[in-house]
């Protein structure tokens, strides 16, 4: 309850909550929000806003609104699941690489150091052009370039948490090593995971649109706000279509900044100082 009081304190990150939660509603049931089908083909190309297609069609005359709708449950999709593997990962191997010291610390920190020296994106432009664009494939590459981060940040957390006088307690008595890394470790660095865990979902969903804007990610027929926006690479389309990438370009500026909110309450709330 104080570390609600605390967030609720945050009126940018109560609303960021709000809209985040009111996303994910429009993702779960966006076959009953979205009033068409969002690949069906219309003769309606390019067609301006109006009372059958409240915010028009796109080239091909498939409805922007019901590919918005769907859009977004991509987007999260590819946002939450990324961030559930990388940070999995990531505090795993953060926690044994503190925990147990020594060589084992050295080795993990060494590997670390080589995935952060590589230049991401041109990594993940590869890899993407290798095995194919899918959802799928963007979430395990975005996955597999974002641990390192969480197993550095988990590292410092339980280097000093380990040096208290309750884990070195503990390790006295003879307790089994996962319940002091899980029972008693782990929940005191939990903090600063969750707080990582929500920007990462924002660093992923603009990861994913910008792919998918490159042509690089989510392929259509698939709805996605960055191939929504790919399609407006023209001079002619930013200015007599605005239709086309203004939608689009709004769901990604309000979604990000939400998430974004959300974890700037997260951290003032769990902050230990407060």
């Amino acid at each position: 309850m104080q570390i609600w009081r605390r967030f609720a304190r945050h009126k940018a990150a109560v609303a960021g909550l709000a809209v985040t939660v009111l996303l994910l509603a429009v993702a779960v049931f966006a076959p009953a929000l979205a009033p068409k089908n969002p690949n069906a083909v219309t003769f309606y190309f390019s067609a301006a806003p109006s009372a059958e297609h409240w915010l028009g069609t796109d080239q091909v005359g498939r409805d922007v609104l019901s590919r918005l709708i769907y859009a977004t449950r991509i987007s999260l999709i590819v946002g939450f699941a990324t961030v559930a593997i990388y940070v999995a990962f990531g505090t795993a191997v953060g926690l044994l690489s503190a925990y147990f010291g020594g060589w084992v610390d050295q080795a993990v920190m060494r590997i670390t150091d080589i995935f952060m020296s590589f230049p991401s994106l041109m990594v993940i432009l590869v890899v993407m052009s290798v095995l194919g664009a899918s959802t799928t494939t963007i979430i395990l590459v975005l996955a597999l370039f974002s641990w390192p981060d969480v197993a550095r940040l988990v590292r410092g957390s339980v280097l000093s948490i380990k040096q208290l006088d309750y884990v070195k307690a503990g390790i006295a008595l003879g307790l089994s090593t996962p319940r002091i890394l899980f029972r008693h470790i782990f929940p005191n660095a939990i903090g600063p995971i969750i707080v990582n865990a929500t920007f990462g979902v924002a660093a992923a969903i603009r990861s994913e649109a910008g792919l998918s804007f490159l042509g690089m990610g989510v392929r259509p027929p698939t709805a996605s706000w960055g191939n929504m926006l790919s399609d407006a690479q023209s001079l002619t389309v930013l200015t007599n279509q605005p239709w086309l990438w203004i939608p689009a370009g709004t769901m990604i500026l309000i979604t990000v900044l939400a998430i974004n909110f959300v974890g700037d309450g997260l951290r003032d709330a769990l902050d230990a100082r407060q």
